[in-house]
């Protein structure tokens, strides 16, 4: 039996009902534009790692509503990442439902971001190598760094 890659795993999990950015398209656009980048993993994770600028948005207590106060732009261009991009993809379908027209899903998230070195940070704003992966079953998709899970 051949190994799943990271795009069998996302074709069987996601409905592709949101476009993917690659952690490089990504990187470009922190550099030459203004974009805006949604953690959409639960706060416990993101304080371990997240992408510089990140907001952190939650996915089990997600709230359009606060999203929608304090990001009324509907335009902008928004980015959401997840561990590998199947959460983050339940964020981008909530983003479009309420009317966000440019929203993408960052395609293997904060793993690939970090598989790519590109710097991941803590809650002290200190980079770090340790990388939150959800699980041990999803921590594969991580080759550099550290995996840390419950």
């Amino acid at each position: 039996m051949a190994q799943e890659t990271l795009d069998d795993l996302l074709k069987r999990y996601n409905q592709h009902s949101a476009t993917y950015i690659s952690v490089t398209e990504l990187r470009r656009l922190q550099f030459n534009e203004n974009v805006i980048v949604f953690d959409g993993r639960e706060k416990y994770e993101f304080d371990v790692s997240h992408i510089p600028n990140a907001d952190h948005v939650g996915y089990n207590n997600f709230s359009i509503d606060d999203i929608s106060r304090t990001y009324s732009d509907k335009e902008d261009p928004i980015v959401v990442y997840c561990t590998i991009g199947i959460r983050s993809e339940d964020i981008c379908m909530k983003l479009i439902d309420a009317g966000y027209t440019n929203v993408k899903n960052l395609y293997g998230g904060i793993c690939e971001w970090k598989n790519k070195q590109y710097p991941v940070i803590d809650s002290t704003q200190t980079e770090t190598e340790n990388i939150h992966t959800f699980s041990k079953h999803w921590s594969k998709w991580l080759t550099q760094g550290v995996k840390i899970y419950e």
